[in-house]
């Protein structure tokens, strides 16, 4: 008994050992969790796993998701019965900890989940999903007469194939719903079904060839040679040339290479290659990989550049951002470069962000002409595997210090940053709006920064309002370049009256007889022309002259844009589109006519106007494709282009030196959108637009047609009085309670059911009028109130300068936490948007 006793006890000290030393790691997953997901893990896995490591791990009842390592510990879960990591991915951390930092500040501040941030801040080639997949049961003996004929066909296919993925069998029934008749099957028991976890990143192998082991002896490779000379003179001469490129070159030899050399087929090598003669073998190589030269030396700055640059030096010792306002053509980029030349001595890494990807084909080449495969590129038209590679470069530290990349590069695994360079910092896309985090990579910087002790330039000819505000406010330092590079004028801007022109018959198409005949001066003398119009397609609309009915798109509260090269009507918000109409869908009337106009129409009347010069467009439906910017960009570069149409793609910081003229086709449009900050957006975008001409020694032209030219904002920017525009914006934001005064934060509310939108809107705006008061807006649906067969509402918050934002946005929480629990609104979708503007 007493034996026993002493046995129970010793296996209970024993369990509770187990217990003490049981570890648990908390999993970040890439799901819309609002907190990690605690996980157990074997006593295998304890010595290996890390925090920032992936790990394989089952959610739900059948799927297998990639997530990170956030935390390891000793507490068990009370709540749920613990699950265990299936797989540890890597054999180190791919996510810093000062990444996991910043992820849970932008988790806080953007008021979203966690998970969502770990989707946006990973390359998607590094968070693998399980697949289901199909295989037959082995096990039981099936009985085929039992089967239905689609149950049949699965059977069939498995006796070929051994696993079956969902999306195969969906080919093989041709139906979109499968999961019913594999369930059946899987009740038989005829089949098994499973979760394979897959990798999409293939690291990049190219294969050469070397002389085997076995004829590197002189006297095998003589006898060799001796009888391949008459027998098979290609292989001979293959050999010939193998030791030529091998002396020579000192480096591997591609068998494309050697075929080259030896003027023969790959068949011949292949030949050499069976015979044991020469072997094969893969190296891995980048993607993306530098091949060009660098000029050697950095450029010479002038004497306006050097004082900005010996000033932004000196503001970094008392401050960790500096405004660098230069005006456009001031030479900031070779300020930049002296910045990112001091940063590479110190051996720091230097993240240079750019607002579009179109920006960053003319930047790389500036940039690798001075510091060569020190420069890496990361934005969302690199493939997968290309994003993956720049962000193991990074991470390890290997190559390349300087990073070029748009808004998402702020998510890379630094580990001695020194220098982040926000370019055109005024730009609304570095602003992400859908799916959440809803983030600004500008202020994200800011904090990135703080994080290393780095300093922060925030450069633009049209600062932000918010940005401005702050250096004058002293919490940033500010520098002004006010001198074009080379002392070269600013050009010389001219509003056209579109309402005389109108009235006096002076207008052909969209086009006054001033542009026009501005344009012919311009293209005579060899020069180049760009032509803004911020609205791609033919025409917005597409209207019946009978009886007044316009094509609306089905899914979205909004007209069919009438697209000409392909002859279809397309919605701009959901994609829906269909081929153009000759009858009107209402009544059937022929007499159909387009209203307003996009760059496709003024691409078109230019072409019969111009017939002998070469014309271009520069927007969404022609840059699709990968290279298609460096393309249309090369080629203006390059003067095969004579007049280049656009939308905003063309007013973001492209250096072109032969161009003479910049027309704007409408301001109107820009002035009048029901925004806050229009008039701010208008006078940055026709500034920077205008900024484009006359980059050389001789002063360039602007034409800006408006219907009302003697608005303030365009007489503004024809002087260019940015400090006059920002001090009278910045005026009236405060009287009118928005930023930079107040904070805001809007709540948007969707759901199919227009009806369930407004109970809903209005129970939360009420909710948040308890604690807000007067400083709620709303609630009120947006000019285009339904996309993709959801209505939409917004609620806007204004956070006076004297609320706590920290406490606002505990307040906003828990009144969407009780908004979730009612049963009518579970199904509504809520999404916060701090920053929304």
């Amino acid at each position: 008994m007493a034996r026993n006793l002493v046995f129970r006890v010793i296996i209970f000290i024993l369990i509770e050992k187990q217990r003490a030393m049981a570890y648990y790691a908390d999993i970040i997953l890439p799901l819309s969790l609002p907190k990690p997901y605690t996980y157990g893990m074997l006593e295998s896995q304890e010595k290996h796993l890390k925090t920032g490591m992936r790990v394989a791990v089952p959610f739900g009842k059948t799927k297998v998701y990639t997530g990170i390592v956030a935390k390891i510990h000793q507490d068990k879960p009370a709540l749920y019965e613990v699950k265990y990591i299936e797989e540890i991915l890597d054999e180190t951390p791919i996510v810093t900890l000062k990444q996991l930092e910043i992820w849970q500040w932008i988790a806080a501040y953007y008021l979203c989940n966690i998970g969502e941030v770990l989707k946006a801040a990973l390359p998607s080639a590094l968070l693998l999903e399980s697949e289901t997949v199909v295989e037959l049961n082995k096990e039981k003996e099936i009985q085929v007469e039992e089967l239905s004929d689609q149950e049949y066909l699965i059977y069939e296919a498995l006796q070929q194939k051994s696993i079956l993925k969902v999306q195969e069998i969906m080919g093989i029934l041709g139906l979109k719903k499968v999961l019913p008749i594999i369930q059946a099957m899987a009740t038989k028991d005829v089949v098994v079904i499973n979760q394979e976890l897959y990798k999409q990143y293939k690291p990049k192998l190219v294969r050469y060839v070397k002389i085997s082991e076995a004829y590197r002896d002189q006297e095998q490779l003589t006898a060799f040679l001796a009888t391949t000379q008459k027998a098979a003179p290609k292989q001979y001469e293959v050999m010939l040339s193998y030791f030529s490129i091998e002396a020579s070159t000192k480096k591997s030899i591609t068998p494309k290479q050697l075929a080259a050399a030896a003027k023969t087929t790959p068949s011949t090598i292949k030949s050499l290659v069976s015979k044991g003669v020469l072997d094969e073998y893969y190296l891995q190589h980048d993607r993306m990989g530098f091949q060009g030269d660098t000029a050697g030396s950095s450029p010479v700055l002038t004497p306006h550049q050097t004082a900005a640059f010996e000033a932004i030096n000196t503001a970094f010792l008392d401050k960790n951002v500096c405004l660098l306002h230069g005006v456009t053509s001031s030479g900031k980029t070779e300020v930049y470069i002296k910045l990112i030349e001091a940063q590479l001595q110190q051996d720091k890494q230097v993240l240079f962000m750019v607002p579009e990807i179109g920006l960053t084909t003319q930047l790389i080449a500036r940039l690798q002409r001075y510091f060569g495969k020190e420069v890496q590129v990361y934005h969302s038209r690199n493939s997968v595997n290309e994003r993956v590679e720049t962000y193991q470069h990074v991470l390890a530290q290997t190559k390349g210090k300087i990073i070029i990349g748009t808004r998402s590069a702020v998510f890379l695994p630094f580990r001695n940053l020194g220098l982040i360079i926000v370019d055109e910092e005024h730009e609304t896309t570095y602003k992400q709006y859908d799916p959440a985090p809803r983030y600004n990579a500008r202020d994200i910087s800011v904090l990135l920064a703080q994080k290393f002790n780095a300093k922060v330039l925030l450069g633009s000819a049209t600062p932000s309002l918010e940005s401005y505000d702050n250096a004058k406010k002293e919490k940033y330092a500010l520098v002004e370049l006010t001198k074009r590079y080379g002392n070269v004028l600013p050009p010389a801007i001219q509003l056209v009256d579109l309402k005389q022109k109108y009235k006096r018959k002076q207008m052909t198409g969209h086009f006054s007889d001033t542009l026009l005949q501005e344009m012919k001066t311009c293209l005579g003398e060899g020069k180049q022309v760009i032509l803004f119009q911020n609205r791609r397609g033919y025409s917005p609309i597409l209207e019946c002259n009978t009886c007044g009915f316009s094509p609306q798109c089905p899914n979205c509260d909004v007209s069919l844009t009438y697209h000409k090269h392909n002859h279809s009507l397309r919605c701009h918000y959901c994609g829906y589109h269909i081929a153009m109409q000759l009858q009107c869908m209402g009544c059937g009337s022929t007499e159909i006519s387009t209203k307003g106009f996009g760059t496709e129409q003024i691409e078109t009347e230019l072409k019969s106007v111009f017939k002998d010069y070469k014309i271009a467009r520069m927007d969404l439906d022609t840059t699709r494709g990968k290279y298609a910017y460096e393309k249309i960009i090369s080629e203006f570069e390059q003067q095969q282009i004579d007049i280049l149409v656009g939308t905003q793609m063309l007013a973001k910081g492209l250096d072109f030196r032969n161009v003479a003229l910049v027309g704007i086709m409408n301001a109107d449009t820009l002035l009048n959108y029901p925004d806050f900050r229009a008039h701010e957006r208008c006078f940055q975008l026709l500034v920077q637009v205008s900024g484009r001409a006359g980059r050389t020694k001789e002063q360039g032209k602007v034409l800006i047609q408006s219907f009302n030219p003697n608005h303030q904002i365009l007489q503004q920017v024809t002087t260019n009085q940015y400090e006059k525009m920002a001090e009278e914006q910045l005026y009236e934001r405060k009287n009118f309670k928005y930023p930079p005064s107040y904070k805001l934060i809007r709540v948007v509310v969707k759901h199919k059911d227009y009806n369930a939108v407004n109970e809903a809107a209005d129970w939360l705006t009420k909710a948040y009028q308890n604690a807000f008061k007067e400083h709620v807006l709303g609630p009120e649906f947006p000019p285009v109130m339904r996309i993709r067969n959801a209505y939409i509402k917004y609620i806007l918050i204004k956070v006076p300068p004297a609320y706590s934002l920290q406490k606002t946005k505990a307040y906003l929480e828990r009144i969407n936490i009780s908004f979730s629990a009612i049963g009518a609104f579970r199904k509504i979708r809520l999404n916060v948007n701090v920053d929304p503007y």
